[in-house]
């Protein structure tokens, strides 16, 4: 069963059951998100990612930068990770995003697809980093920018699945257990020609 979301207005939950992935809508206006999008583009410390799966290392298309509070470190799928000191745009943002979520952040995963051609596989957002204790709660807030891209949620063991529309400017926030039930990814498309970029704000634990 295929749940399709595609209204462009806030909405309170997105996922049917467990967990919580609240949209905010539009945060940024069309002038605002474009603006954006092209200091980031010139300005933030791009380069391929690199992971390694089942023995095999991969550099991806997508292009990534991790900025935080500190020069943080942390390894993932086999690659190491190190984060640069905010920009000063990218921080005013974060302290933006944070008034409207009620919650703090001390890094931002950055991630840009070129175009359609670049997309994101089916994961969690589950790291221990990410999580305090023996929580299985966080917080990801998550902003586009440039171009229109569809995203999807798939529960890791019930069959439901939901699809949004994610537009430039708009704002959606992965709460609670949602990493724990819940996969996501970005779906490839040869009708998107332009670039996006998409901010994700998390609560780091060194």
């Amino acid at each position: 069963m295929t749940l399709d979301l595609f209204a462009p207005e806030p909405q309170m939950n997105l996922l049917p059951f467990d967990g919580v992935v609240e949209d905010y809508g539009q945060i940024l206006n069309e002038q605002q998100s474009q603006q954006y999008l092209q200091h980031f583009l010139a300005h933030l410390a791009w380069q391929a990612d690199e992971v390694t799966l089942f023995g095999k290392h991969y550099v991806t298309g997508r292009k990534v930068v991790w900025y935080g509070d500190e020069h943080y470190q942390y390894h993932y799928s086999g690659s190491f990770k190190q984060a640069h000191i905010w920009t000063p745009g990218l921080f005013r943002l974060k302290q933006h995003i944070e008034k409207l979520v009620g919650h703090s952040f001390n890094s931002c995963l950055a991630n840009l697809y070129e175009d359609g051609s670049q997309g994101l596989g089916w994961h969690s957002d589950d790291e221990a980093a990410l999580y305090q204790g023996a929580s299985r709660e966080n917080v990801i807030a998550s902003l586009s920018l440039g171009a229109t891209r569809k995203m999807s949620f798939k529960h890791k063991t019930e069959n439901k699945t939901v699809d949004l529309l994610l537009q430039s400017g708009q704002l959606i926030v992965m709460r609670g257990q949602t990493q724990h039930y819940w996969k996501h990814c970005i779906r490839k498309t040869t009708r998107v020609l332009e670039p996006r970029i998409n901010l994700t704000f998390r609560y780091f634990f060194p």
